[in-house]
């Protein structure tokens, strides 16, 4: 598939279900990005949002943290990133345990980046949990949590093949996960081979769409060659010469990330995942195109604004 359809219906926004991934920020002035996008996105009420686990799990007390102000200063229900990576199996029941006090109840369950960053070899960390699957039934065997996992349209970088990569998911799934977020993709062709092999597999959960706004294409396009995710020509030709011009970049990214949600809207798909990077712009604008529309959070705004 070269490109995609775009054709809206009045009703479209209606049926369609969306979701928000955030970081926690480091400084001050990240932080005031954040929650400026938290406030500019919550009127769209999504279905959740979900805060990521730095790297070797570097931002265990931020992104706990951050989680928890969402809970509480917002009306949106907030998921928390958990890795194994840097910690042993108590201490990562510790951290869950401590989520559950704070009132956190929706985890986002990954094996997790070594704190040497994407494409490094990742070595298990001793006494801790050696994967996703082992840590869905680690957190299942805690509580009754509803428990997102990571699946892999064009698989991922360290499996051998689909079929050792989609067993990994089936162990997921057998340990109580409930949905899969998908790494981000390009061709929406490839989500829908990959559909069709989970569902071979037996594998029936929500396999929801991951969707990459371009707020900067290079930087895409250099993660996607270490995160295994194709990157189509087309595509680079829609941002080529875009470099200097931020404003022209934008709504190409917009029209782009609309004509494959849209798409894929079209083959039937009700849910997606947006990564933001913490931006709201791009991912108003798209949710605007696709025909979702703010609802009145004044309540839930005031209370944010008091914190």
């Amino acid at each position: 598939m070269n490109q995609f359809r775009f054709s809206r219906r009045p009703d479209i926004g209606d049926r369609i279900r969306v979701s928000f991934e955030f970081f926690p920020p480091k400084t001050d002035e990240m932080e005031a990005r954040l929650w400026n996008t938290v406030t500019r996105l919550e009127p769209l009420q999504p279905k959740f949002v979900s805060v990521t686990y730095g790297a070797g799990g570097s931002t265990r007390e931020r992104t706990a943290r951050t989680v928890k102000r969402i809970l509480t200063d917002t009306s949106i229900s907030a998921a928390a990133h958990l890795t194994c990576v840097g910690a042993s199996r108590d201490e990562v029941n510790t951290v869950i345990r401590e989520y559950d006090a704070l009132g956190i109840k929706r985890f986002v369950a990954l094996r997790g980046d070594p704190a040497s960053g994407v494409g490094q070899a990742y070595t298990p960390y001793p006494g801790g949990y050696e994967n996703g699957a082992e840590l869905v039934a680690g957190l299942r065997a805690i509580s009754d949590f509803d428990i997102s996992v990571a699946a892999y349209p064009e698989k991922h970088p360290e499996s051998p093949d689909f079929a050792t990569d989609i067993e990994m998911l089936k162990r997921k799934v057998d340990n109580g996960a409930t949905r899969a977020i998908t790494q981000f993709f390009f061709d929406n062709d490839i989500y829908e081979r990959y559909v069709e092999r989970v569902r071979r597999a037996g594998i029936y959960i929500p396999i929801v769409p991951g969707v990459q706004p371009v707020h900067n294409f290079r930087q895409v396009a250099n993660f996607s060659s270490r995160a295994g995710a194709h990157v189509p020509a087309w595509l680079a030709e829609r941002f080529e010469g875009l470099d200097d011009d931020p404003q022209t970049h934008a709504l190409v990214a917009s029209a782009v990330a609309a004509e494959q949600v849209m798409d894929l809207v079209e083959r039937g798909v009700s849910d997606f995942h947006f990564y933001t990077m913490n931006r709201a712009d791009l991912v108003v604008a798209i949710c605007h195109m696709i025909g979702i529309r703010a609802h009145d959070t004044t309540a839930a705004a005031e209370g944010f604004a008091a914190a």
